[in-house]
């Protein structure tokens, strides 16, 4: 990513100047007009809008976790023994509609982070904001929204998600898949909560989404398709 060539020296007014003088000296950034306190805290709030936005719009879809590779929710490691026990069976058809169930509860529940996303992004402050601006970190303020929301997200995402096992199907037919591993002989009994890992993947895989929306805004000017993103992020 490119940075402004005085970077270093502006981190470091950000740390250690007060507010006013550190006003004076955003005013006077080769950006096209004065940029604000406020404007700071707007940019970032609206870059992570819209990253959030886009990200759930994504994998809220049919196939928005099932057909990107980068977030697609693959089996953990105590079902991998199960998917291949089952093909080696003939049961791949049964072993490839319960990986694709598995996403489908995840796309079902996504939309549960918008407003938990959007809460703790209203609570931004101008020291939130201007350390993140200018972090040499692409993913800076996703991670930020990571520590301060992931909690929170399992919490409406574990019952969301139990919900969503049942809407498409996925707790009959791993309870099938489940019941047809646990009957071949000499192999151990496997009792996965498919709830809590179905949650932890969604989870991580909407901060991916997030994630790539701040790298795209950082790094390029199409991107920022607001006056008031071009205006902020022209201070990295």
């Amino acid at each position: 990513m490119k940075k402004l060539r005085n970077a270093t020296t502006l981190v470091s007014l950000f740390f250690f100047l007060g507010c006013a003088e550190l006003q004076q000296v955003v005013n006077n950034l080769p950006t096209g007009e004065p940029v604000s306190q406020n404007d700071i805290i707007l940019g970032l709030k609206q870059a992570l809008e819209f990253g959030v936005g886009e990200g759930v719009d994504l994998l809220s879809k049919e196939d928005g976790y099932f057909k990107d590779q980068a977030v697609k929710i693959l089996l953990p490691e105590e079902l991998k023994k199960v998917d291949e026990a089952l093909r080696k069976i003939g049961l791949s058809s049964l072993a490839d509609e319960g990986l694709k169930v598995l996403n489908r509860a995840a796309e079902d529940a996504v939309s549960e982070a918008k407003p938990i996303f959007i809460n703790t992004i209203k609570g931004f402050t101008f020291e939130d904001a201007k350390q993140l601006l200018v972090s040499e970190n692409d993913l800076a303020a996703t991670q930020y929204l990571q520590q301060k929301t992931t909690s929170q997200l399992q919490t409406a995402f574990s019952p969301k998600i139990k919900a969503s096992l049942g809407n498409v199907g996925a707790d009959k037919i791993w309870k099938d898949i489940i019941n047809r591993y646990n009957t071949i002989p000499l192999i151990k009994p496997v009792n996965p909560n498919l709830t809590e890992y179905v949650t932890e993947e969604a989870i991580k895989g909407l901060f991916v989404k997030v994630g790539d929306k701040e790298t795209e805004i950082r790094n390029s000017v199409s991107a920022r398709t607001t006056a008031l993103l071009q205006k902020v992020f022209a201070l990295q």
